[in-house]
């Protein structure tokens, strides 16, 4: 059973394969009932691309629904989290023991996050896009 991620959403524009639609991304306390009386609950709009051929037969403001794959947030967050911190935690040790100096090693494990996410963005752009993508359908009103 694949396991799914939903959001309303609004479509904010349309292009020729790409529709853009703004979801409200929300703080896991934002349900919450005395959010009114709390500070810590936040909200915010996130627009999100999602490629797709159909993408005329949206239309602006119309609302939808994004459906992405559970397992797709998981390796996503892996990819943005869980590999620069492997690569971060080396390179600081090793940079250690290599310049005695704990400035310079966390200069060089910060530098080489950048360069992995630099990497990421340059040569895996359009392959990521593709792997972690979102299902649009109109919203059933």
């Amino acid at each position: 059973m694949v396991q799914t991620i939903s959001h309303v959403a609004v479509v904010k524009s349309v292009d020729n394969e790409r529709v853009r639609v703004t979801i409200m991304q929300s703080s896991a306390c934002s349900g919450c009932a005395a959010k009114q009386l709390c500070n810590s609950a936040e909200a915010k709009e996130k627009d999100v691309d999602i490629f797709t051929s159909d993408a005329a037969s949206y239309r602006v403001g119309e609302k939808v629904l994004l459906e992405g794959r559970l397992s797709d947030g998981r390796r996503a967050a892996i990819i943005a989290y869980g590999l620069p911190l492997l690569l971060l935690l080396p390179v600081l040790f090793v940079a250690e023991r290599l310049t005695g100096s704990d400035t310079l090693a966390a200069l060089w494990a910060l530098g080489s996050v950048v360069l992995y996410y630099a990497v990421v963005a340059l040569c895996f752009r359009k392959r990521l896009q593709q792997t972690f993508s979102f299902r649009i359908n109109p919203l059933n009103s």
